[in-house]
Order: C-alpha cells, then sequence, then structure tokens
C-alpha cells in the first residue's frame, strides 16, 4: 500500500483528506457514520468571538452543481467549543483545526490567543469576513489587511496559523504572498464563491441574504486554477478544497499544488465521501506505482 502520511506545517497527517469547515460542524453526527480517526483531519464549523444565531432562513439553496449558503457562521462561540466541544474531538486520533472568523483584527487576535491554549493543532484563519472598521470591506480582499490580520495572529500564538483565501478577489497570488510574508504557516483556499438564485415566479431571491457562498462540484475548475497559481507564489504548504467529490478530483487539485485535501459539500449528500476518497486515491496511488502522496503535490504537466 501506498504512504498517505503528510507533513504539513510541521504537523503530521496520516493521509491528505480533512473535512472542510462549515460542513462537518463538530463531527459529532458523522461520529454515528464511522471512525473519525480514519480522517486525516477534521476543520471544524467558524468560530466567532461570541455566540452567533446566523442568518434568517432560507439560507441554503441547491443549484446544478451545487448549493448556496447563507448560513451566516452560526456557531457557539469560541469560549463553549473549548469547553464542550474539543474534548469529544481530542478522543479521535486525528488533527483537528479550528476556523476563526473575526469583525476586527483584534477579535482575530483574541481568538488565536484562546486557542494557543485550547489543544488544537492548526488555527485556520477565514479572512472572508467583513472588516468592521473599514467600511465593512471583506479582509481578504486587500493583500494589506490579510498582512494585517496574519500578523496580529502570529504574535498571539505559537499555533501553526493557516490563512483560508477568498477566491472573490482579482490577484489570489498576491493575496497568498501577503499572508506568507506576515507569517502564514499555511494556506487554505478556496472559500466559496459568491452568488445568487431567483425564484423568477415570486421575482425574489432563494436565500434570505440575497446572495450566498456557491460550493460544490460547479466550482472545482476554480479552485484548480486558484490553488495552482498560489502554489506559483508561495513556498507554505496549501490546503486545497472546493468542489472535491473523488479520489480523481483530490488527485487533480495535488498534481495543481495542494499539499491537503478538504471536502466539504459532497459530505452533505455522502456522509461517507472523506473515507471513499481516501480509498479511491489509496488505489489510485496502487495502480500507478506511486509510492507516497507526496509525490503528486505540484507534478502538473504544463504546456
Amino acid at each position: 500500500m501506498a504512504d498517505l502520511k503528510i507533513n504539513f506545517a510541521g504537523i503530521e497527517f496520516k493521509n491528505p483528506i480533512v473535512t472542510a469547515s462549515g460542513t462537518f460542524g463538530f463531527g459529532r453526527e458523522y461520529a454515528e457514520f464511522y471512525d473519525l480517526s480514519k480522517l486525516g483531519g477534521i476543520c471544524v464549523k467558524g468560530l466567532t468571538a461570541k455566540p452567533r444565531e446566523g442568518n434568517n432562513p432560507p439560507r441554503i439553496a441547491e443549484t446544478p452543481m451545487g448549493i448556496l449558503n447563507s448560513v451566516g457562521l452560526q456557531n457557539p462561540g469560541i469560549d463553549a467549543f473549548i469547553t464542550d466541544e474539543l474534548p469529544f474531538l481530542r478522543k479521535s486520533n486525528t488533527v483537528i483545526i479550528a476556523n476563526i472568523s473575526g469583525n476586527t483584527i483584534e477579535e482575530y487576535a483574541e481568538m488565536a490567543e484562546k486557542l494557543s491554549n485550547g489543544n488544537t493543532d492548526i488555527i485556520e484563519v477565514n479572512v472572508s469576513c467583513p472588516n468592521v472598521k473599514a467600511g465593512g470591506i471583506a479582509f481578504g480582499t486587500s493583500p494589506e489587511s490579510v498582512a494585517a490580520v496574519t500578523k496580529a495572529v502570529r504574535e498571539k500564538t505559537k499555533t501553526p496559523a493557516m490563512i483560508k483565501l477568498s477566491p472573490n478577489v482579482t490577484d489570489i497570488g498576491t493575496v497568498a504572498k501577503a499572508a506568507e510574508d506576515a507569517g502564514a504557516d499555511a494556506i487554505s483556499l478556496i472559500n466559496t464563491v459568491l452568488g445568487m438564485k431567483i425564484d423568477i415566479r415570486t421575482r425574489k431571491p432563494i436565500l434570505a441574504n440575497n446572495v450566498g457562498g456557491l460550493s460544490g462540484p460547479a466550482v472545482l475548475p476554480i479552485a484548480v486554477r486558484m490553488v495552482w497559481q498560489v502554489a506559483s507564489n508561495v513556498k507554505i504548504p496549501i490546503l486545497g478544497m472546493g468542489g472535491v467529490e473523488s479520489g480523481d478530483d483530490a488527485i487533480e487539485m495535488m498534481l495543481a499544488g495542494a499539499n491537503l485535501i478538504g471536502v466539504g459539500t459532497a459530505c452533505f449528500h455522502n456522509p461517507y465521501a472523506p473515507i471513499d476518497i481516501i480509498s479511491q486515491m489509496d488505489e489510485f496511488l496502487d495502480n500507478n506505482a506511486i509510492s507516497s502522496a507526496k509525490e503528486l503535490t505540484g507534478k502538473v504537466d504544463l504546456f
């Protein structure tokens, strides 16, 4: 059998497959289907400084090749996560990644500091959030603001910091390089692509928030392209995600430059998707005489 282990930002993953934030909750529901220790890692639902109820419904809408969501970061808050959810997650022999979202640089820094003492392996910093001190413009749209958040987090924790990038930018390579230069240990991408769906009979948007984030198979080519662009601009490792539904998709993403692969929307229609993808990747490696999964990263043969 091929060696599936991946060393990522100094942390060893038993295989390259990680559940994507926002689609796996805190793992409790999926633990009823299989042993969570089979996963390379679990990235938990996005956490905020205080509990959030999220957006008004409807906040999920199906699209021909995925879903639109405007859940709005519903979560119990970082303190409740550390007290109530983290002990359960730590029972599984897998890497735990905490995803944080803030409305100010200070909030990001405070949450990172709390997680330094919270026994998580990696902190994923979601910079798609609105900067309330800059008129609500998302942190992730500017290299300068991404660098500022990264630097603030880096100063408050020694836990590896992974910056999760938004695809809703013109030059994602420049944004990724800004994060690297400011001290990021890794990059994750892509977050959802902004989209909209309208009911032609009522002439109203399907989502109460009017717009939402598109995920699922429709975004895979966008994600692969952006992973390749980021890999061409940074030297730190990359967690690639966006539309991965199969082992073939995961391998494609790794060839583009990803070291790890996040599986998200696929879990909604197939709870076993991450487990299936691990098996499919293992079979591909064996069938193609590839001894280690890490040999795939960045090995696309460009024209």
